[in-house]
């Protein structure tokens, strides 16, 4: 008889692999699918929508007489715009059809035709957001739903660095090491399989764990508590503002929209997507928002706050903010691979698609394991 084999630690370390992968293969399966497909989301709903039309016909209408043009106010409530440096981009307005609505409805608008494209509601909207529930709650209710991706998010972060400690060989040489690093596609459909689970996993194993730690806040609030006191700012709802007394800018006079947008690019002084919030009874406080066409990424944008009076409330400089609220302000981009654009939503796409494969090939190599024991005991039954 052979001599029993120690439990070690690496035995152990692939044991609570194995077995938090079975135990939530389907879960993680379901949420990194729909994960999957929500990269592109924005790209994906836009191939099934009408698109409006814009041609340089001559000088644009300006922004007050789009404001006050009937067909548009007659849709709702404007509450802001977005302004693109494009010649043939639309504008957006964000209009209130109804005063119970938060944020409203996104309306293009030609800003040579003041020709409006009201959003229409298609299947793939709908699709859209039965994934983003799948995503979040797995389609159940929130109370329940939100604690079980939470739970299923923390045993893939363990899986995810139990992962990369059984990748390593035991004994770590570069000729055993390497092989990790390429899938041997000559071999048996069992092989490819495990080095499909083995060194995709591996590749991917760096986005996964940054997609679990930043997933996290969505799913516990005392989880999202204890990581703003690690950074030091607060993670969701941090804008660097302060509190001011609006009165004390009151002298008077009201400025119009387009002198609000003069002193908005004045003080933002480059090219770039200017979004504007209007003012109202409440607030009389025009808002804006920058990003620089040339920018490194989209959370790289520089606000500034307007009185209707038409003095400088406050301006925020993304450049000048400190690394860790820098960071905080980027947990939902970082989350869902927009925060440089194009590139990392690619990036982003492909690690989530091996993390759908990795609870079925991982289940592969586990049933091929078992068949291979019992084969094992049969002949040794019958020796």
């Amino acid at each position: 008889m052979g001599k029993k084999k120690k439990y070690g630690i690496r035995t152990f370390i692939n044991d609570v692999h194995l077995w938090l992968g079975l135990v939530s293969g389907i879960i993680l399966f379901l949420v990194c699918l729909s994960g999957t497909i929500l990269t592109f989301e924005k790209e994906i709903e836009g191939w099934f929508k009408e698109k409006l039309t814009v041609e340089a016909t001559g000088p644009k209408k300006s922004l007050s007489s789009l404001v006050n043009d009937p067909n548009i106010r007659a849709k709702g409530t404007i509450t802001g715009m977005t302004i693109p440096t494009a010649e043939n981009s639309p504008y957006q307005f964000s209009i209130k059809e109804d005063p119970k609505q938060r944020r409203g409805t996104t309306y293009e608008v030609n800003p040579y035709t003041a020709e409006v494209l009201a959003p229409k509601e298609t299947g793939m909207d709908k699709f859209m957001f039965s994934m983003f529930r799948m995503h979040r709650w797995l389609m159940m209710d929130i109370k329940w739903g939100r604690p079980i991706v939470g739970i299923a998010t923390i045993i893939f972060l363990i899986l995810a660095i139990s992962g990369i400690v059984l990748w390593f060989p035991k004994k770590v040489k570069w000729k055993t090491v390497k092989s990790g690093f390429k899938i041997k596609t000559n071999a048996n459909w069992k092989r490819i399989n495990h080095d499909l689970h083995n060194t995709l996993g591996f590749y991917s194993c760096i986005l996964i764990l940054i997609m679990g730690i930043t997933g996290l806040c969505w799913s516990f609030e005392g989880y999202r508590d204890g990581l703003s006191a690690i950074m030091g700012t607060r993670v969701f709802g941090n804008r660097g503002g302060q509190e001011v007394d609006l009165d004390s800018f009151d002298n008077g006079r009201t400025i119009n929209l387009e002198e609000a947008i003069a002193i908005a690019n004045r003080e933002l002084n480059y090219e770039g997507t200017l979004t504007v919030s209007l003012p109202n009874e409440k607030n009389p406080v025009y808002g804006f928002r920058k990003l620089a066409d040339d920018s490194w990424s989209t959370v790289a944008q520089d606000r500034l706050n307007v009185h209707q009076s038409g003095q400088v409330i406050s301006k925020d400089i993304y450049a000048d903010k400190p690394l860790n609220v820098k960071i905080a302000s980027a947990i939902k981009p970082i989350h869902t691979g927009t925060i440089y654009g194009g590139f990392s939503k690619w990036l982003y796409f492909l690690a989530c698609l091996i993390g759908t494969s990795l609870p079925v090939t991982g289940t592969i190599i586990y049933i091929n394991k078992l068949k291979k024991k019992r084969k094992r005991r049969r002949s040794l039954a019958t020796a």
